[in-house]
């Protein structure tokens, strides 16, 4: 109907004024903390080929089997919404020939996904992470500084209440033994399982440790566990990473029951939880992936990388004031004649080319509105313009003086740096 409102789709939402400089903030400081680790910014398309995330995260995943946004283009080629990053970053690390870069090529983003999920406080359907890629090493190393290159993020961002769960699902050999041991104990118990982890016995055992259902919980206490099922060499790596994090001084807490809901996961995998979100407490995490860029058609090739949820490090980190942006030349008009708003407007690019934050009177107000906005904007000088010449107010110590218009930039650089 013709002038009814229109409103943004369920789970998606509005970034703000507020919002945008506490986003911003995330990503200086991952920026800054993984570009001076060696990683190298890349960023995929919105929209991959489907088949990359039913050969890459899994046909028995819940993301691929009733999460992603699929469509079909105009050539009838299906297409996905990203649920993910690890797998569109190993495509473009096959496509773009990385291979053939000095090992391991360290990668890092900051994107949207999109998942059909149950809209909730902190998960949207629409959602952005900031993460990391380590391709093309198997050392224990790798894995011990995803995990605390993450943790340095969340530290840093403010997260509350942080907890790292760390264990190792193996190799995908003792994996496929192991589910056959949990397939066997949820047959011998079925009766007491939830309708949902009945279900998919067959196709996803491993989930049922995710479960809260009452009778479900029961059944996984005496559940057998992955962990006593790793060969020699995956205890003998896992062991290392736990070496490397007390090194670090990164506490975790090994939880053997810790399943990611993604297929292609090798050996290490973490979680990091905020007390701070209730329920949904998930803030951050990853694992290793040694056979996934060989399943997505490239040479046999290790990886490791990790991703955070830029909406739960928010949440996780409260309401934290912003500083407001500095404002160091607001360009008021003395009258609103033309001469003066064409001075007016030369000086505010005079002043921007000279590198300082600067605003200039757009409403029409009143030379009092004025000079209030530009207190309340923190603005440090105030130049009202009137043609040629202007007067320059200093808002901290009230002093003023009568200068030549073209002379108030200059003016301005030599009190700054004169403080």
């Amino acid at each position: 109907m013709s002038g009814e409102k229109i409103k943004a789709p369920r789970g998606t939402y509005d970034v703000l004024g507020e919002q945008a400089a506490a986003r911003a903030r995330i990503e200086e400081l991952a920026r800054t903390l993984l570009e001076g680790a060696g990683y190298e910014r890349i960023e995929t398309p919105v929209f991959e080929a489907t088949d990359l995330f039913a050969r890459g995260v899994g046909d028995s995943t819940d993301i691929v089997r009733k999460e992603m946004f699929t469509f079909e283009d105009a050539g009838g080629r299906s297409l996905t919404l990203r649920p993910e990053g690890t797998a569109p970053v190993c495509r473009a690390f096959i496509e773009h020939g990385m291979h053939k870069r000095r090992m391991p090529v360290k990668l890092w983003y900051l994107s949207c996904f999109f998942r059909h999920e149950r809209a909730q406080a902190g998960r949207y359907r629409e959602f952005w992470q900031v993460g990391a890629e380590t391709i093309g090493s198997d050392d224990p190393a790798v894995d011990a500084e995803s995990i605390t290159l993450c943790a340095r993020v969340l530290e840093q961002v403010g997260a509350r209440g942080v907890r790292l769960r760390l264990s190792s699902l193996g190799s995908p050999e003792t994996r496929a033994a192991y589910r056959d041991k949990l397939t066997d104990h949820l047959r011998a118990n079925e009766t007491r399982l939830s309708d949902e982890v009945r279900a998919r016995i067959d196709l996803n055992p491993l989930r049922a440790f995710d479960s809260e259902h009452e009778g479900t919980l029961a059944v996984m206490e005496t559940a057998p566990l992955l962990i006593d099922e790793l060969a020699a060499d995956d205890l003998e790596h896992f062991a290392e990473v736990r070496a490397l994090l007390e090194v670090a001084g990164v506490p975790y807490e090994l939880d053997p029951t810790l399943v990611r809901g993604l297929d292609y996961y090798t050996r290490t995998v973490f979680e990091f939880t905020s007390d701070a979100l209730g329920a949904q407490s998930g803030v951050g995490g990853g694992g290793r992936y040694d056979r996934l860029v060989e399943q997505l058609g490239g040479a046999a090739t290790p990886g490791m990388g990790w991703a955070a949820g830029i909406e739960r490090m928010l949440l996780a980190a409260g309401e934290a004031p912003q500083p407001a942006p500095e404002v160091d030349l607001f360009v008021a008009l003395a009258d609103d004649g033309e001469e003066t708003r064409r001075c007016a407007f030369k000086l505010l690019q005079a002043a921007r080319s000279a590198a300082l934050p600067a605003q200039m009177e757009l409403a029409g107000r009143s030379l009092k509105g004025q000079l209030s906005g530009a207190a309340a904007l923190g603005a440090r000088f105030v130049a009202i313009v009137s043609g040629e010449e202007s007067r320059l107010k200093d808002m901290q110590d009230g002093g003023q003086q009568t200068i030549a218009t073209d002379t108030v930039v200059h003016t301005v650089l030599r009190a700054q740096r004169a403080l």
